[in-house]
């Protein structure tokens, strides 16, 4: 089977790496800049530095900040009609991964037109939007390298995945863990556990390779060995910028594998529960984990050094040992054990176990999953 790999980000790195942003922008040609920020940076030290660079270089920028968690459409044309209006040939997103989808919306709306949910789908829109430079504030979502962005149908009340490997990516992004030190600890568990499950189902999936593996390998790598210590201490600038790398890595590699049923699930407990896509996957990750063992036992014992596993086991005890330490993980860095602890209710599981078939992850998932196995799936996490 012929596969490819690649990605169209250039990548800059370190502390105090968003200092270069003018030298950045100015390979843009570009003289006027769209913002979109997280409404929690509105008043932080970094935003304020990057809006003083970019007057210093006499650069025009126009602040947008009114966004939501997992963002909706009527966010995006919001963003879109302010982007037109100040005439920007660019973009900047500072902010978790609502923030930086929502740049990825109005960038494509500005060259392509139309609404956001005309775009729903793989490769939909043909012409590149807008340049995007993105400076990541959690280390979980991988958006600004990735090729997708997930945008709410206020209609529907459906999450739309919004899909082109090569054209929406962001054309550079600044991994500082400067833009980290203000996360809440809630935030920067369920992030991070986004991330290690990106780089984990992306690894096991159906599509992976060996550039894949690499990557993945290492990001896992990295999170399972940074998350406590950044969820303890968001100063930490090296656990920072190893959840920022790791983050990035796994986003690479996981819209170019397809994920698995982690994700799956977690697509729809977002969407029922309105709770965090991060808190979303943590909440199901043990029992999916168990659930797929079975088909990918030698990856996932490949896994297992990587989570603290030490001894050396054979492979079947070993991917068992992975499972267990996932769980483990989960429950150090405080993850609620049951979906009722997150407000979730049964009376709607037949629906999204309908929902979760009707997705058509088997595609990438590891082992095929009936409806039946939703089901059981969500109950036994319930």
């Amino acid at each position: 089977m012929l596969q490819s790999f690649f990605c169209p980000t250039r990548i800059h790195f370190g502390a105090g790496a968003h200092e270069k942003l003018a030298e950045l922008v100015g390979t843009l040609n570009c003289t006027r800049i769209f913002v979109t920020a997280d409404p929690a940076m509105r008043s932080s030290a970094i935003l304020a530095r990057i809006l003083a660079i970019l007057d210093q270089a006499g650069i025009a920028h126009s602040v947008f900040s009114d966004i939501e968690p997992d963002p909706s459409d009527t966010t995006v044309a919001k963003a879109f009609e302010q982007c037109r209006a100040h005439g920007a040939t660019a973009i900047l997103a500072l902010g978790g991964g609502s923030t930086i989808d929502v740049g990825k919306g109005a960038g494509i709306l500005m060259t392509n037109g139309g609404r956001i949910n005309d775009y729903e789908g793989i490769e939909v829109f043909r012409t590149p939007p807008l340049p995007l430079i993105a400076i990541p504030t959690t280390a979980g979502t991988g958006s600004e390298v990735s090729g997708s962005c997930t945008i709410t149908d206020t209609t529907r009340n459906l999450k739309m995945s919004i899909r082109h490997a090569s054209l929406n990516p962001a054309r550079i992004a600044i991994l500082d863990p400067v833009a980290l030190r203000t996360l809440p600890e809630h935030v920067a568990v369920h992030s991070g556990i986004d991330a290690f499950v990106h780089a984990f189902e992306s690894y096991v999936s159906k599509g992976a390779n060996p550039f894949t593996d690499a990557l993945n390998l290492r990001a896992m790598t990295l999170l399972a060995g940074s998350i406590r210590a950044f969820a303890a201490d968001r100063t930490n600038e090296q656990a920072g910028l190893d959840m920022l790398m790791g983050s990035a890595m796994a986003g690479m590699c996981f819209g170019q594998t397809g994920l698995g049923n982690v994700h799956c699930i977690a697509r729809f407990l977002g969407a029922y529960f309105h709770l965090s896509h991060g808190l979303s996957n943590a909440l199901c990750l043990p029992a999916v984990a168990e659930f797929n063992r079975p088909a990918a036992i030698a990856r996932y014992a490949r896994v297992a050094p990587l989570l603290g596993v030490t001894d050396d086991l054979p492979e079947e005890e070993a991917s068992r040992a992975t499972v267990a330490a996932i769980a483990q993980l989960c429950r150090d860095l405080g993850v609620p054990p049951r979906l009722r602890d997150a407000g979730a209710r049964e009376e709607v599981y037949e629906e999204m176990a309908d929902l979760c078939v009707a997705a058509g992850y088997d595609r990438w998932n590891p082992r095929p999953t009936t409806r039946e196995d939703f089901l059981a799936l969500l109950r036994q996490a319930h």
